[in-house]
């Protein structure tokens, strides 16, 4: 595992902060049709009923879609956790202080989180980026999280977490107080009463929640007449780690990487992204649902079927570490299994009445 940090003086990307982010729009690519086709073709002469291996096989396609390969790899997948403090956490909505944050990058640092023994069990390489960890995000109940330029600089940053030759991006998280964040980032954009959005986080009890939803009700309502641009609601009520993840997926989406998105905070920074452009997601999937706040009614929103149902509300890419097994397994399906020449096994045409 390596580490990584942002200091608060990373400079914006080229031209104005956020045009520049809204001119790789028109950046992005299609899914591949052809290596579709390809991988179709494939699958219709393994040793197998057509269809029967489920959303396996739809996971090759995606991949082969994305990676625009006929034979999709999953040699160098990432797991890419960001992790910020955020000025809220002094208003007590969280059950641990946010001295937890680096404490517990730390202990990512060490080898001993949840996260590390996922990411060894399925081989999978893991990054932890620090954002600023000693210089919180303001309070959004009383000011904007970022300047236009922090935010902008921090999307960017989040565009490097590819850099080495990724074929698959899963994306995590670690803040405390982050729950609160996109709980305020969900209902800025899609409205409904604050409660709707907001959970537990990591455990806080009947006070803590109560001080969460005013929170969350005071954010918006002071940043109301600014929320209509996702991108500047973005950096009125995320955080640091809400728009490096942006800058992930986008990035992702660019230089034609798959990406898995993990749990309720994650989402929050895709959410954006699809608020900017609805195709914006085309190349994630959900790696699963997760127990926090409305995840299921974000997902739903977002236009995606968790592939696991576990929960859990970890976060730490946590799901998506473990989701990411499914694809290997369709990987090695899809490529290792014999065809029914190889493996002289009569196919459909050859065992149907005359």
């Amino acid at each position: 595992m390596s580490s990584s940090s942002q200091s608060s003086s990373s400079q914006p990307p080229s031209g104005a902060p956020f045009q520049a982010i809204r001119d790789l729009i028109p950046m992005m690519p299609l899914a591949s049709k052809d290596a579709i086709a390809a991988v179709r073709a494939r699958q219709a002469e393994l040793t197998k009923p057509p269809g029967s291996l489920g959303r396996l096989e739809e996971l090759v396609e995606f991949l082969a879609a994305w990676q625009d390969k006929p034979e999709p790899t999953m040699d160098r997948p990432l797991v890419a956790v960001f992790a910020g403090n955020h000025g809220v956490a002094a208003r007590g909505v969280s059950a641990y202080p946010a001295s937890v944050t680096r404490a517990m990058v730390e202990n990512f640092s060490a080898g001993g989180a949840a996260i590390n023994q996922i990411c060894a069990s399925f081989g999978l390489g893991l990054k932890v980026f620090d954002l600023a960890l000693d210089i919180p995000t303001l309070d959004i109940a009383k000011a904007p999280a970022l300047e236009e330029a922090a935010a902008a600089a921090t999307f960017a940053y989040g565009m490097e977490a590819i850099d080495g030759g990724v074929d698959l991006l899963c994306l995590g998280e670690m803040g405390i107080g982050n729950t609160t964040i996109a709980a305020a980032i969900y209902h800025g954009l899609y409205g409904g009463a604050a409660r709707d959005w907001v959970g537990r986080g990591t455990g806080a009890d009947a006070e803590a929640l109560a001080r969460k939803i005013a929170t969350v009700e005071a954010a918006v309502a002071l940043h109301r007449p600014f929320l209509a641009d996702p991108l500047e609601l973005m950096r009125r009520l995320g955080g640091r780690e809400i728009a490096a993840i942006a800058g992930a997926i986008m990035a992702a989406r660019i230089e034609r990487v798959p990406v898995i998105l993990d749990g309720y905070v994650v989402c929050a920074a895709a959410a954006i992204l699809h608020a900017l452009d609805a195709s914006a997601l085309d190349h994630c999937v959900a790696g699963h649902l997760s127990e926090e706040g409305a995840h299921g009614e974000v997902l739903r929103r977002l236009g995606k079927r968790p592939l696991l149902d576990l929960g859990m509300r970890l976060g730490e890419g946590s799901g998506a570490a473990l989701s990411a097994a499914l694809f290997k397994a369709a990987i090695a399906c899809h490529s290792d299994m014999a065809t029914f020449a190889q493996a002289k096994v009569p196919g459909r045409s050859e065992t149907s009445d005359a």
